[in-house]
C-alpha cells in the first residue's frame, strides 16, 4: 500500500530515503530549514555515490511548515539529535499524524519524545548508510540491491504491533533496504553511541579530522582501542544490554592487531566518509558525548582514556602530533595473538554478512 510520507530533515539520510521512497511509488514531501530548504527548491535532491561518482537528481514537493491539520501517514525524522528539540513543538501541535519515526543517535532514551508526542505515535530507528553534505550534493555510500541494508526500527516499549510491521513494510519498499524490527531498540541505540561517540569521533578529532593524519598516528589508534573497552564496560555497568552482544569481540583483539587493522581501514576510500561526516557534525558529537556521560554516570565506572579523548571533542587539547607513537602497545595478559586474529576475522566476516550492524558501522565510519 502506497503511503503519504513527510521527510522532516533532508540531510544525507533524509535525501536518500526520500529518493528511494519516491521510486517505490510513495507520495513524498520534504521539509527542512533555511539554506537546505532553498537548495531543495532550487536543485531538488542530489545524491552522489561515493564509489562510482554517479549522481541522481530527484524533484519532490517541498513544504514550508508542518501545520496543525496537515495529514501524513508517516513522518520520518532523520535528524541530528541536538536539533530535534526545537522541532518537537511543531510535531506535537499536529494531532492527525499517527506515526513519527525518529531515526537518529540517541543515548538519552525516548522519554522526551514520548512526553511531547505520546507513546502511541513514537517509533525509534536508525538510518544507514554513511554520508556527508558538500554544497547541495549529498555524498552517500552505495546501497546495493543484491545486499539490502538493514534499517533497525522498533516501538519504544519493545512491542511488535500491526503498526510496526506496516512501517517496516514501507521502509523495505525502498530499493536496497530492508527493515529490521527490533524489540531492544533503546539498548541498540545506546550501544551505538557508546561504540562511536566517545571513541572513534574524538580519536579522529585528535588528528585534526584529517584522514592522512589519523591513518599515520598510532597513538590515536591505541587510545581508540582502550576507550572502546572503557565505554562499553561503562555502558554495561549502567544497566544497558550491549547490543548486539558480538560487538564485544572487539575487546579480544590485542592492541598491535587492532592498531594494524585501524591503520589499514583509515587509508581506505570509505573512511573518507568518516572525515566528511565529522567535519559537519561537531555540534551533534558534543551533544551525544554529554548524553553518553549522563547515561553511564549511574554505573560509577572509571574511564580515564575516554576522559582523555573527550578533551579533543571539546577542543580543549592540542591535536596529537602527526605519526606519534609515544604510547607503548599492550598485547594483554590473557589474550594471545591467535585469539586476537580470530576475533578480527570474526568482525570482518560479521561486517560483510550483516550490513547495518554496529561492527559494519565501525568499518564504514557511520554515526
Amino acid at each position: 500500500m502506497k503511503k503519504n510520507i513527510l521527510i522532516y530533515g533532508v540531510g544525507p539520510f533524509g535525501s536518500l530515503f526520500a529518493e528511494r521512497l519516491a521510486q517505490a511509488g510513495h507520495s513524498v514531501a520534504l521539509l527542512d530549514h533555511e539554506e537546505r530548504q532553498q537548495e531543495l527548491k532550487t536543485y531538488g535532491i542530489v545524491t552522489e555515490n561515493t564509489e562510482t561518482g554517479e549522481q541522481t537528481v530527484t524533484h519532490l514537493p517541498v513544504v514550508d511548515h508542518l501545520n496543525e491539520k496537515d495529514h501524513y501517514d508517516l513522518v520520518i525524522v532523520p535528524m541530528r539529535k541536538n536539533r530535534v528539540s526545537e522541532i518537537l513543538p511543531a510535531l506535537a501541535a499536529n494531532k492527525t499524524i499517527p506515526t513519527f519515526l525518529l531515526m537518529m543517535n540517541n543515548a538519552a532514551g525516548q522519554q522526551e519524545f514520548i512526553d511531547a508526542l505520546g507513546k502511541e505515535r513514537v517509533m525509534a530507528g536508525f538510518p544507514h548508510p554513511g554520508g556527508f553534505k558538500k554544497g547541495h550534493v549529498m555524498h552517500m555510500m552505495p546501497v546495493e540491491e543484491k545486499k539490502p541494508m538493514a534499517l533497525p526500527i522498533g516501538e519504544v516499549d519493545g512491542s511488535v504491533t500491526a503498526r510496526t510491521r506496516e512501517v517496516a513494510e514501507v521502509l523495505s519498499s525502498m530499493r536496497g533496504f530492508r527493515a529490521e524490527i527490533r524489540t531492544d531498540m533503546d539498548d541498540w541505540l545506546k550501544t551505538h553511541v557508546a561504540l562511536l561517540i566517545p571513541t572513534l569521533a574524538p580519536a579522529v578529532y585528535a588528528c585534526n579530522t584529517d584522514q592522512e593524519h589519523f591513518a599515520a598516528t598510532r597513538d590515536a589508534h591505541v587510545l581508540l582501542k582502550r576507550a572502546l573497552h572503557e565505554a562499553l564496560q561503562a555502558t554495561q555497568n549502567a544497566g544497558v544490554t550491549i547490543t548486539p552482544p558480538g560487538i564485544r569481540a572487539i575487546e579480544r583483539i590485542p592492541e598491535p592487531v587492532f592498531v594494524l587493522m585501524v591503520s589499514k581501514i583509515a587509508k581506505s576510500p570509505t573512511f573518507e566518509n568518516v572525515m566528511g561526516h565529522l567535519m559537519n557534525v561537531a555540534d551533534e558529537v558534543e551533544h551525544l558525548t554529554d548524553e553518553f556521560y549522563a547515561m553511564v554516570r549511574p554505573g560509577h565506572t572509571a574511564m580515564p582514556t575516554v576522559d582523555q579523548l573527550t578533551a579533543y571533542t571539546y577542543g580543549k587539547k592540542q591535536p596529537l602530533s602527526f605519526g606519534s607513537k609515544e604510547i607503548p602497545l599492550r598485547w594483554g595478559g590473557i589474550y594471545g595473538p591467535a585469539i586476537g586474529i580470530s576475533a578480527a576475522a570474526f568482525l570482518v566476516k560479521l561486517a560483510r554478512k550483516q550490513r547495518g550492524h554496529h561492527s559494519h558501522e565501525f568499518h564504514q565510519g557511520h554515526f
